[in-house]
Parts: C-alpha cells; structure tokens; sequence
C-alpha cells in the first residue's frame, strides 16, 4: 500500500510540472489575475476570461489531486504496521513542498510573472520530485543504516553527477526566463524577463548538457570498472539516453523558435531526467529490513510484566 501510494504521489509531481509548463505555453500565466481568488470578485474563472482563465484554474486545481496524492501516502505510511517514522516524515515532507510551491504560485500571479519567481516556482517543483521519488525508492528497503555497495569515492562521484544535472535543470529556468514564452500573449510588454542575451544563456544551458552528458559516460565506465551492482549500471545508461533524447530535443527546440510542443516534451524529459540522475547514487547502497522498527515498542515480556 505504501509502495503503490508514494508512487501515485511522484506520478502527480511530475504531472504538476508538465501542467504548470502548459500554463505558461498558452500564454494563461494570468488567466486568473491574483491569488488565492481567479479575481478580486469570484474564486474561479468567469465567462469573459475565456480559455486562458479555465488553463490557469484547472491547473489550480490539479494541485489538489497532488495534494490528495500525498495525503494518501501520509496515511499510508502512517497506517503501515509496524510504522516506520522515516516514511511518514518523507510524506510530510512533500505536504509543505506541496503548500510552499502553491504559495510560490501565488506570489508569481502577483508579480505579474516575474521570471525569478517562475524558477522559483519550477525549483520547487523539482524539489517535491526528489522528495516523491525518495520515498518511493525507500518503500522498496528496510529502515536499517546504508551499506554502500561500492567505495566512497564511487559514491560520491554519483552525487557529483547529480549536482551537475540539478544545475542543468535550474540553468533551463533562467532560459525559460528570457525565452520566447513569457505566460502571457505575445502583445503584452508589460511582463519582465530576465536582462540577458537569450542565446548566451541558451549556450550557458547547452553547456552544462555537454557536461552532464560527458559526465554520465564516465560514471557508466567507472561502474563498469568496479564492478557496481547491476541496478546501478543500469540506472546510469537510462540517464545517459534520457539526456541524449533531452539533448537532440532542446537543439531542434532552439534553431526552431520553441514550439510550443516540444517545450512542454522538454519539461516533461526535464523532470525524467532529474528522476533518472536521482537513481543512480540510491542504487549504491542497500538498507536490511529491521526484524523490529526502531519507534516500534518492544514487546513485554512475563519477566518484565507488572500484575
């Protein structure tokens, strides 16, 4: 149960990603003009804000299928015999990511989308992916102290890749800031974008794909030679090929004006490939099943009864 409900809840952060993308591409980043309420009169969209208003107010509501997801994983974690704390705190976890980012959201329909708080607001996202995907991956292991399956510094290369990749993603919010997408029609000036050169920062982006791309090739090498589990191989050739597709996408994306298409398929491959990057170092190390939960009380015995 566990298991099935933290998958529910990572599935819906990635689908609040692509959804938050859809906001922006049909230029309904101010469908609903403030926050919380679609306008200072009605809590949803009325008939004049037409097709922009109902994008922006669904993808509200969506937030609430989220929050419903991460509502069954709390429960279930909780509910779970015998009860193991690391879940239940990994569920909350996502609960006030949940609430920050609708908070962040907020902020950036006030500011009139202002791009800082736009990468704001998809950082967080990915925050919450992390977290998802965390609890995710532990549901499938034991609460019991890490074993790394290979040395430290193998290890630690692995995180070393999955900076690089974080840092690719955060680069992609800062192009999306100066981008042909503002979230609103093209004739409105009056939402800013982030001052610099729009081809410099997609070249500041390409860069860390060359980086993340040449780094994932050596991490498949140096598992091959040491002999890593599988499962960790495994996971980095998917990151490899991820990165490539995402690659080969954003290079047709950028000599073809960004089509609206292909950059809701980027964000989608964004967040897959922040999941791919995140496997790798968890399938490093393994954590034994517990025969009793640490917060589980020990059962009593007849020599430590009282009457």
């Amino acid at each position: 149960m566990v298991r099935r409900a933290a998958f529910a809840a990572l599935v819906m952060s990635v689908v609040i990603v692509v959804t938050g993308g859809a906001v922006r591409l049909t230029a309904s980043g101010l469908g609903c003009t403030t926050w919380p309420r679609c306008t200072d009169e009605s809590l949803t969209p009325t008939a004049e804000m037409g097709f922009h208003g109902v994008v922006e107010f669904t993808n509200r509501m969506l937030t609430y299928v989220l929050s419903a997801a991460v509502g069954w994983a709390i429960l279930a974690a909780r509910c779970h015999r015998p009860w193991r704390r690391s879940m239940t705190k990994l569920g909350w976890a996502q609960f006030w990511l949940v609430m920050s980012n609708a908070v962040l959201g907020g902020i950036t329909v006030l500011t009139g989308l202002n791009p800082y708080t736009v990468a704001l607001h998809m950082i967080a996202a990915m925050a919450l992916v992390w977290v998802a995907l965390l609890m995710w991956e532990r549901s499938k292991e034991g609460d019991g102290p890490p074993v790394l399956s290979v040395a430290r510094p193998i290890h630690q290369l692995s995180y070393v890749l999955v900076t690089v990749v974080g840092l690719l993603v955060a680069a992609g919010t800062l192009v999306t800031g100066a981008g042909h997408h503002p979230g609103t029609p093209k004739d409105n000036k009056i939402v800013p974008r982030i001052p610099i050169d729009y081809d410099r920062l997609a070249q500041f982006h390409a860069d860390f794909a060359f980086v993340s791309v040449g780094l994932a090739i050596a991490v498949i090498f140096v598992f091959a030679a040491v002999k890593a589990p599988p499962a960790a191989k495994a996971r980095a050739k998917e990151l490899l090929a991820v990165l490539l597709l995402q690659g080969v996408l954003g290079f047709v994306q950028y000599f073809t004006d960004a089509p609206e298409l292909m950059v809701g398929l980027h964000m989608l491959l964004a967040a897959l490939t922040w999941i791919a990057a995140l496997r790798v170092p968890l399938a490093l190390r393994t954590r034994t099943v517990e025969e009793v939960a640490a917060d589980t009380p020990a059962p009593r015995t007849p020599e430590t009864a009282t009457v």
